[in-house]
């Protein structure tokens, strides 16, 4: 026999028996669900109704905060559709089309999609919340996103294939990929050296280092933190499940013929992963001495240091002062044919030919 969702929910530790009874002595005065109920009354989360409802009807749960839903997908809805009947695609699996919505017992909506779509659809639950949230990013976002990128779409940016996962390749006009695309071209064209995206309590601060002074930029909205975040950590390759622990990676662009590097660092907060990303241009980033500006009886004294055979030569200065680069235009001009170099860095920000890096 079926277990009830009441049932269901004390097994999994949810809910007591005294909130169930509570809540059906609700439902009976309100003339409401009892998953409603329980919410109503403040006994357990929406999540958890609808995990419940899931296996009381032997469904897949879509936890839609998770993953990117891949363009292709959202492709398969018009967006009339979608806001409609309060649905959004999730998954291809055979000849079905697996739809995430919060009614499983909508079986008109699922008949009429079957009729508009021509096409075999099955049901996965979400929460009410996580399905507005996900039309909003998907559809509502993108009907009127001009407005958002302006003319600033990254159409002279190229992002690495290598730092795209298999399910992305062919997403490249989601809404909110163009958004992270657009962070990272106005950073390139405004020089700054890092991207911090920073979540607060009620917005999500970008800003942009430059010159070595953190500059606040327009913020994207709040409720695009996590599909923004996620996009960030599929292209430098990170753990998408993993939130409590801090992780590293890269993103390799090429902007109008140059290469560049991106190292990104996420880490746990309160409201949120913060994510810093170090903007390295190897145009830049190796340039030779004399470009660094020195004069020229400075030039001519750090020349002979640097070319001494041993002890020890300390470089420090703040943030974006130019640390890196004063040692990496030393090490080029050090790098010759008949000169064995060894490094020692962490991390290696700039891959220079016929130097041992490690």
């Amino acid at each position: 026999m079926k277990k009830s969702l009441g049932q269901i929910l004390v097994e999994k530790g949810w809910v007591s028996d005294d909130d169930v009874r509570r809540a059906l002595e609700y439902q009976s005065a309100n003339q409401c669900k009892i998953g409603e109920a329980l919410v109503k009354l403040g006994c357990c989360k929406q999540e958890h109704v609808s995990r419940g409802l899931a296996i009381h009807f032997q469904l897949p749960f879509a936890n839609l905060s998770k993953h990117t839903i891949p363009q292709e997908l959202i492709d398969r809805v018009p967006k009339d559709v979608a806001l409609e009947h309060k649905i959004v695609p999730v998954a291809q699996k055979g000849k079905s089309l697996i739809i995430a919505m919060s009614d499983p017992l909508d079986f008109f909506t699922l008949d009429n999609l079957r009729f508009i779509l021509n096409t075999e659809v099955d049901c996965a639950l979400a929460t009410p919340e996580a399905v507005e949230q996900a039309l909003d990013d998907y559809y509502r976002l993108a009907g009127n996103y001009d407005s958002v990128l302006g003319a600033s779409a990254s159409e002279e940016i190229e992002f690495g294939r290598e730092d795209y996962s298999g399910d992305d390749a062919d997403a490249n006009e989601a809404p909110v990929i163009k958004l992270v695309h657009m962070l990272i071209s106005n950073a390139l064209k405004q020089r700054a050296s890092d991207i911090h995206i920073e979540p607060m309590e009620k917005e999500l601060r970008v800003r942009y280092r430059i010159d070595g002074v953190c500059e606040i930029q327009d913020s994207p909205p709040k409720k695009l933190q996590g599909p923004i975040i996620s996009r960030l950590k599929i292209m430098a390759r990170m753990d998408m499940a993993e939130k409590r622990r801090p992780q590293d990676g890269r993103i390799k662009i090429r902007l109008q013929g140059r290469e560049i590097d991106l190292r990104v660092s996420a880490l746990p907060a309160v409201y949120g992963e913060s994510v810093v990303m170090r903007i390295l241009d190897k145009e830049k980033g190796l340039v030779d001495l004399p470009i660094l500006g020195f004069h020229d009886s400075d030039l001519e004294r750090f020349n002979r240091i640097i070319k001494r055979p041993n002890g020890i030569f300390l470089v420090t200065g703040p943030t974006g002062s130019g640390k890196t680069t004063t040692l990496y235009a030393a090490l080029k001009s050090l790098n010759r044919p008949d000169v064995k170099i060894i490094t020692a860095e962490h991390p290696i920000e700039y891959n220079i030919a016929g130097i041992n890096q490690a």
